[in-house]
């Protein structure tokens, strides 16, 4: 008699006896169908895998459709392989950057020595129909690493074979798509019949490709423009260029020759570079009425650091800085607005003292002296601890929060005596040609890394509310980000880097039981890829202090 085994299906809470060696794919089916969109991975024991996974144990099993971030991810790198392999089809000399996500896509570049025509476009998009509609299987590869880094020199893959033998990994993974080679650090679709939908169309000086809607998969996201923001990468990644660093694989290599030390001061010089380019414009803008400097951008970003860094630049152009802090308007915890689970929503706007932050403002903009409130998170209430401010001729007065930019935020403020910046971490470095790095990615490690040394907060907590942070960011902040007159970059080439070191042994202390488990193992097989920077080599006055720790900055 053939042996079975037991698997628990999270989606419906069943239990299934199927043959042992039976795919995730065929246990789906044994299981119910449990989803009503088709799945595009799964969970095992809270780890991802690929629906070709075979369990020849018991196992605990979640499906995953498009709507869940790890089923996009699925999606978005087997469309990504698609399009490279169209591209290869129609242009075979051609080589493609998958640059990063812009404008609700992502942003790629097709390099054949002329600029891309809309009729190769077409062509591109026809042929990636083809082949999804002939729903070609992805082979899945697992080799030594030597023969994978031999097959893609042999291909003229140089950026894949050297980020994996500078990797240090003994074996690598790649996929083959109707005889096309591709690398991708997580698992794809089955086949290329699960896309069910995407489009190609020119932006900038390349294409974007676009994807479907995350909680409307049958609808594509709509195109976005965010012109700054894609000044920013372009700026970024031409010196990224320029200093030979493409990829991850030559960050790699620079940093086994001893070069680890000039790429942090480069990239600290970079940083502060903009900082004082900021604020020389704080000071050009004076002079016509700016007041208000308005800084906001998402969690994890180094908002903190760049206002106090900002701060300091700013007395050099002879103007007197007066921070203000939003968090310290925050209403009572009784009167904080709730979410659609019943949960204090703290990153709603509404849960800003509004009518009291503006009475605030008001004042110090008449000249008067105000007893600034500050506010206990432990009690969830104001309290005031002598800290007075008072407007001088020569002050701009810097306020810093998630909803800074927020037009509701300052209405009553007339528009020409404010200036805006919007600060992220636009992680620009990518593994390889195809397969940029999130920054979302970037973010999360700064956060997880800050909560525990600082917050007390487990790699577990952080991870478990790191979705409602994502849909407060979604709702109040991205909006508003193109309103900004500024754009600061947080993010630098080495940091992945140096943060790996302190983000490995937080995120091991996840268990497998834990549902959280997911997330902590797929990052940690993704710092891997990186080198490790001594963080000894980190300025003082280096934004990732305000993560790390060991800064000259209080905060």
């Amino acid at each position: 008699m053939d042996e079975t085994i037991r698997i628990f299906c999270k989606n419906n809470d069943t239990y299934t006896n199927v043959p042992a060696g039976s795919s995730l794919l065929e246990i789906y089916n044994l299981v119910g169908t449990p989803l009503t969109c088709k799945p595009m991975n799964a969970q095992v024991n809270n780890k991802v895998e690929s629906l070709t996974y075979r369990c020849w144990k018991s196992k605990d099993v979640e499906y995953m459709d498009y709507t869940h971030p790890s089923g996009s991810r699925a999606y978005i790198r087997s469309l990504c392989h698609i399009f490279a392999k169209a591209v290869y089809d129609i242009i075979p000399k051609a080589d493609l950057t998958l640059e990063h996500p812009v404008s609700r896509g992502y942003y790629c570049l097709i390099h054949n020595g002329e600029s891309i025509t809309q009729e190769k476009i077409d062509l591109i998009k026809k042929r990636m129909q083809e082949i999804i509609d002939a729903d070609i299987k992805f082979k899945h590869q697992y080799v030594r690493t030597q023969e994978a880094s031999e097959l893609f020199h042999s291909l003229n893959m140089k950026d894949k074979a050297r980020l994996i033998e500078t990797s240090g990994m003994a074996y690598t993974s790649y996929y083959e798509l109707d005889g096309y080679v591709d690398f991708f650090y997580g698992c794809l679709t089955p086949s290329t019949g699960y896309i069910h939908l995407f489009d190609i169309i020119p932006y900038n000086d390349g294409v974007l490709l676009r994807v479907p809607q995350r909680n409307r998969p049958e609808e594509l996201e709509p195109v976005i423009r965010q012109d700054k923001m894609f000044e920013v990468y372009k700026e970024h990644l031409s010196l990224q260029r320029m200093v030979g660093l493409n990829n991850v694989g030559d960050l790699n290599l620079a940093v086994k020759r001893g070069n680890a030390s000039d790429i942090i001061k480069v990239s600290e010089a970079v940083q502060e570079k903009q900082v004082s380019k900021i604020a020389e414009e704080i000071a050009r803008r004076f002079k016509d009425g700016v007041r208000i400097v308005l800084i906001s951008g998402p969690s994890s970003s180094g908002k903190t650091t760049f206002c106090k860094r900002l701060q300091i630049q700013l007395l050099t152009n002879l103007l007197q800085p007066i921070a203000i802090s939003l968090d310290d308007y925050f209403l009572s915890r009784e009167d904080t607005p709730k979410d659609e689970n019943g949960d204090y929503d703290f990153e709603s706007l509404y849960a800003l003292d509004l009518a009291y932050f503006n009475r605030d403002l008001e004042k110090l903009l008449a000249g008067e002296k105000l007893n600034l409130p500050s506010f206990d998170f432990n009690t969830g209430t104001r309290v005031y601890k002598g800290r007075t401010l008072k407007m001088k001729e020569n002050s701009v007065l810097v306020i810093e929060g998630i909803h800074a930019l927020n037009p509701e935020l300052t209405s009553m403020v007339d528009n020409k005596c404010k200036y805006g910046i919007y600060a992220s971490a636009l992680t620009t470095i990518s593994l390889d040609n195809h397969n940029w790095i999130p920054t979302t990615d970037n973010r999360l490690l700064r956060r997880i890394i800050r909560d525990y040394r600082f917050r007390g907060y487990s790699a577990k907590e952080t991870i478990s509310r790191w979705p409602s942070v994502r849909r407060g960011e979604e709702k109040w902040i991205f909006p508003y980000q193109e309103n900004a007159d500024a754009m600061f970059n947080s993010a630098m080439i080495y940091e992945l880097s140096a943060l790996r070191k302190f983000a490995e042994p937080i995120l091991m202390e996840v268990r497998e039981a834990d549902p959280e488990n997911a997330e902590a193992y797929r990052l940690l097989r993704f710092i891997r890829y990186f080198n490790y920077i001594p963080d000894s080599e980190l300025p003082r006055t280096s934004l990732l202090r305000e993560f790390l720790g060991g800064g000259n900055f209080k905060y």
